[in-house]
């Protein structure tokens, strides 16, 4: 390495976040006996049998960095050893080997009800749980209205958890989790429980969580939660790290992981399988002349291009497109799956180029936009392979009409009149 490239690269380390949860060979079995013992009469008749045991290695030399502020996703197929590792990084399990350093407070939101004793109260839940947690006493006092108010349970303070149904208790755990405060946040499947009021109040706070300096661990297996909220993710398969760093390239294989080796019963192939099954040859903007355009002016119309190439064959596919603002955020998002059928496409052999026009009213504000375009493989029972592409970015310039993301035509129609009916 030159003195130049040195220096960048002590400049680059210099200026990142510190590394907050470091993972260094870390591995992890458990030993399953072969035949259960379950009473003293069956002791008692095969006293000198052998318990035989088969090792599990749920872990296996992972190792991995986290930086303070990261949303860090981990997915993988049930049995994978993600939720192992998050008990690891808990303190819940300790390692067979490797090592686990944590800089900072840690809450973990991993189970249901872990942590809470079901014979006392929500108050004195709340209050102990934050204790727990760290916090003093006095503090962990002064957070219980908040904690009760998030949860929406003022009026169940004094019942005890037993007699809590299980949204309740969900929503009480992660209030209290949240009214930690912590550096660093362990959560499993939080996304997953819930009724839908409270799964989008948890939307709400994880998009304030992903600007803000708290790092969180999210164990999911919701890939849009990945796309959405992580700013890395990592594959665990077998208690392999098969894969870490981008979110939409960790959630691709995930998915292709995931429904890999799956049949149809009738064809006997190969079904659910999110392969790159297309490819972006090219994508492009036009002008009303059909010139190629980089930017747009505030109303120009959108009209989008995209050039694709099948790299399997593809019966009646489903083309989408999305829009993203420069933080993120989605603005709007549609596909041709209810065109007319006259204009939708047939089959498309392996090789073949396939191109889709788009026309729509440009309601954008000023801003930097990112198009990400969706090839969707349609079976008759089942619609498989999602594949994202990111096709292009532009800016779309001019005054804005007003604030907020989107502008959005309208008629208003005001009337005065004195209130006399005569």
């Amino acid at each position: 390495m030159n003195e130049d490239a040195a220096m960048k690269t002590a400049t680059n380390s210099a200026s990142a976040p510190p590394i907050v949860v470091q993972a260094r060979g870390v591995s992890k079995t458990f030993r399953i006996p072969e035949d259960r013992v379950d009473s003293l009469k069956e002791r008692a008749v095969h006293p000198l049998r052998r318990s035989e045991f088969r090792e599990l290695n749920a872990l296996r030399d992972i190792s991995f960095e986290i930086r303070r502020g990261e949303f860090f996703g981990i997915v993988g197929r049930n049995g994978s050893g993600k939720s192992t590792l998050l008990k690891i990084l808990a303190s819940i399990y300790r390692a067979d080997a490797g090592s686990i350093r944590m800089a900072g407070r840690v809450a973990p939101f991993i189970e249901l009800g872990v942590g809470f004793n079901p014979d006392l109260t929500a108050r004195d839940n709340v209050q102990l749980n934050g204790v727990m947690m760290g916090l003093s006493r006095q503090e962990a006092r002064r957070r219980l209205d908040a904690v009760l108010d998030f949860a929406e349970l003022e009026d169940f303070a004094e019942l005890k958890l037993k007699n809590y149904s299980s949204g309740m208790m969900v929503r009480l755990a992660f209030a209290t989790m949240l009214q930690a405060d912590t550096e660093i946040m362990l959560i499993d499947e939080v996304l997953a429980v819930g009724d839908a009021s409270f799964q989008q109040k948890c939307t709400d706070v994880f998009h304030d969580m992903r600007d803000s300096d708290k790092t969180v661990v999210l164990v999911t297996h919701d890939m849009g939660a990945i796309d959405t909220y992580c700013s890395r993710a990592m594959l665990i398969d077998s208690g392999d790290i098969k894969q870490i760093g981008d979110p939409n390239l960790v959630a691709t294989d995930y998915l292709k992981l995931n429904f890999d080796g799956l049949s149809d019963s009738d064809s006997g192939e190969r079904v659910g399988v999110p392969e790159l099954h297309t490819s972006l040859i090219d994508a492009w903007l036009e002008n009303p002349e059909g010139e190629r355009i980089d930017n747009l002016e505030v109303g120009e119309q959108i009209r989008l291009t995209v050039e694709l190439e099948a790299r399997s064959e593809l019966d009646r596919p489903i083309f989408g497109f999305q829009f993203n603002n420069a933080d993120g955020l989605t603005i709007f998002e549609f596909n041709d799956e209810h065109q007319d059928a006259a204009k939708k496409q047939g089959r498309v052999e392996a090789g073949e180029r396939i191109r889709v026009s788009v026309s729509l009213e440009n309601q954008l504000v000023p801003g930097r936009y990112f198009i990400r375009c969706f090839a969707v493989r349609r079976r008759e029972r089942n619609v498989v392979g999602l594949q994202p592409i990111d096709a292009l970015d532009f800016v779309v310039y001019g005054l804005p009409a007003g604030a907020g993301v989107v502008n959005i035509s309208s008629e208003i129609s005001v009337e005065t009149g004195s209130g006399d009916s005569n």
